[in-house]
């Protein structure tokens, strides 16, 4: 009669097992898949950072030469004024774009975190 009932606890131990080693490898392939997605939003974020600068230096040097022009032709001050205009809109775009992306913060581990919250309150529930 005992050797009926060893065979029917390891089996059952080796489900609870394989079921518990199913569930940590979807918890750990849900924190890979977060990493990614933080990577991705930080690199985002260094590159509109990046254009930010970018547009801000070239618009400065435009409106150097711009100060430096408006005395001499009035053709080219049009063309200075207008070129000044876009790259500090477009700094000033990635700029909102950048203090967007800072303000929103990093939501690392967040859905994780809340799949282990369901796990924990679905063990209770079987309690």
């Amino acid at each position: 009669m005992s050797d009926t009932r060893k065979p029917r606890l390891a089996d059952s131990l080796r489900g609870f097992l394989d079921a518990g080693l199913q569930t940590a490898q979807t918890r750990l392939e849900l924190l890979a898949v977060e990493v990614q997605e933080e990577k991705l939003r930080l690199t985002s974020l260094l590159i509109n950072a990046l254009i930010c600068a970018l547009l801000l230096a070239f618009g400065l040097v435009f409106l150097l030469v711009f100060l430096t022009v408006l005395f001499w032709e009035e053709h080219r001050l049009l063309v200075l004024g207008l070129a000044t205009a876009a790259c500090l809109g477009g700094a000033l775009l990635s700029a909102t774009n950048t203090a967007r992306e800072l303000k929103r913060g990093s939501r690392l581990f967040a859905a994780s975190l809340a799949e282990l919250a369901r796990d924990r309150a679905a063990l209770r529930k079987e309690e």
